[in-house]
């Protein structure tokens, strides 16, 4: 019977002896595995040897590689820090929590199984960046990268981008850790960018892998519409009203100008107002726009007092000629005509026109004829009272022309040398006799172009 109880107690003791005792604790928190990366999730354990001095073996059946390789000392009742490794072998496309079961095995390949979890994300769901606010008056900005995990990253490359700056860096990340950057900004890059908020991008580098990040930069908003004026001119009046939108928001514009029932008139507009109102005498035109950042509304408007000051001065001109036609008593008018000459000599006809708009008497008409031609002696109408050859006159004399009386007095002229060119005749003068009073009148001048009856001629 004594035999058989210290065999029991033999065998409920020995497998414990034999067994692994071990206590297993986890220092470290979130890990996690970053896809695509060649770096392994690091735990930091610690373990406490409650059985015999042994060396102790770690390995898994999921297809990771661990390190420690090899075995890990740990004497009787020692407490030993251990940095666990692991890393997938091949590609490991699962995302999110993971538990990862392990096992520690002692010299006499006792063992115990143990389990980790940790997360495995994407490259970009590591990091987060963002920025300050920026306004129009902004010289710099303050920008940002925030590693959010427990995880090392070493050196990495970024690249931001956004509305307002681009800027590229190379730096160290560690875990948990944020780096700021201080970005000076060029006004001209975004002074045409409406208030809102802007994406920030950044591409991040990491080994041979690439992820693209997003943030908000948020442009405040800021509003501030100038005006500037200008009016030159007078016969010619330009006004110009120009209003530019310095700030960041559409800019809501009205302008309005006023005019005259007269001056409307003669009045262009570059653009056309959007609305037109009549009040008494007076036109009222008025601009609605929406003025966006840096852009400028100029309004135009031209009043041309030039066309209306020249009907005025004709209508005047006419005025003072028919008043001054309507004093005038007798009227001449020239005119001169190409006349075939047998001989082939160059001829002209002239005649003059001796119209009477009131009675008058003593009347003498004095024509001039150029030095080169000579008069032909026979005359088919009112012969001339006298020819004066060397000076050139030939003269008309009346006793009195009743009122609405005309006679045409002609003669033709002549030479043997060929004239080319504009011929000008001289105006011819009457003096007559009105009321007892002597007056004088004066004649048009009559003109012939020698070369254009020639080429009529030839085609002829």
């Amino acid at each position: 019977m004594k035999k058989i109880f210290i065999l029991l107690i033999a065998l409920l003791v020995l497998p414990s002896v034999l067994a692994i005792n071990i206590n297993v604790e986890k220092q470290s928190s979130n890990e996690v595995m970053i896809a695509g990366l060649k770096k392994p999730v690091v735990f930091e354990l610690e373990i406490t040897n409650f059985g015999v001095a042994d060396n102790f073996e770690f390995y898994n059946l999921l297809g990771f590689s661990m390190f420690p390789v090899g075995t890990v000392f740990i004497a009787e009742f020692q407490t030993k820090d251990v940095q666990l490794k692991i890393s997938p072998i091949g590609d490991f496309t699962h995302r999110g929590a993971y538990t990862f079961s392990y096992f520690i095995r002692s010299q006499d390949t006792s063992e115990t199984k143990e389990e980790l979890t940790f997360k495995i994300i994407d490259l970009k769901d590591a990091f987060e960046i963002g920025s300050g606010e920026v306004d129009s008056d902004s010289n710099s900005l303050e920008i940002y990268i925030h590693n959010k995990l427990n995880f090392d990253f070493g050196e990495i490359n970024t690249k931001f981008s956004s509305a307002f700056f681009e800027f590229e860096e190379s730096f160290s990340l560690g875990p948990n850790q944020r780096k700021d950057f201080h970005i000076e900004l060029n006004k001209d890059d975004f002074k045409k960018l409406m208030a809102g908020f802007y994406t920030l991008n950044a591409e991040i580098s990491v080994e041979n892998e690439k992820a693209n990040v997003e943030g908000i930069i948020k442009f405040v908003e800021k509003s501030l519409l100038t005006t500037t004026k200008n009016d030159y001119g007078f016969i010619i009046n330009t006004q110009i009203v120009s209003k530019t939108n310095e700030g960041n928001v559409l800019a809501k514009s009205e302008t309005v100008l006023k005019k005259n029932i007269i001056s409307r008139l003669f009045t262009s507009f570059s653009p056309q107002p959007d609305i037109v109102e009549r009040q008494g005498m007076t036109i009222f035109y008025t601009w609605n726009r929406g003025i966006k950042p840096d852009e400028t509304l100029e309004i135009v408007v031209k009043t041309n007092w030039l066309f209306p000051l020249l009907v005025i001065f004709f209508i005047v001109t006419i005025v003072v000629l028919a008043k001054q036609y309507s004093k005038t008593n007798l009227v001449l008018r020239k005119k001169v005509s190409f006349v075939k000459a047998k001989g082939g000599e160059f001829a002209l006809k002239v005649s003059i026109f001796v119209h009477a708009k009131k009675y008058v008497e003593r009347i003498s008409i004095i024509d001039r004829f150029p030095v080169l031609v000579k008069v032909y002696k026979e005359f088919g109408g009112e012969k001339p009272l006298r020819i004066n050859e060397k000076n050139k006159r030939i003269e008309w004399e009346f006793e009195k022309l009743e009122a609405g009386e005309t006679r045409m007095l002609s003669y033709i002229i002549y030479s043997k040398i060929g004239v080319l060119g504009k011929f000008a005749l001289p105006t011819a003068t009457a003096i007559y006799e009105r009321d007892g009073e002597i007056h004088e009148a004066e004649s048009n001048r009559a003109f012939f172009v020698a070369e254009q009856r020639k080429r009529e001629e030839d085609g002829e």
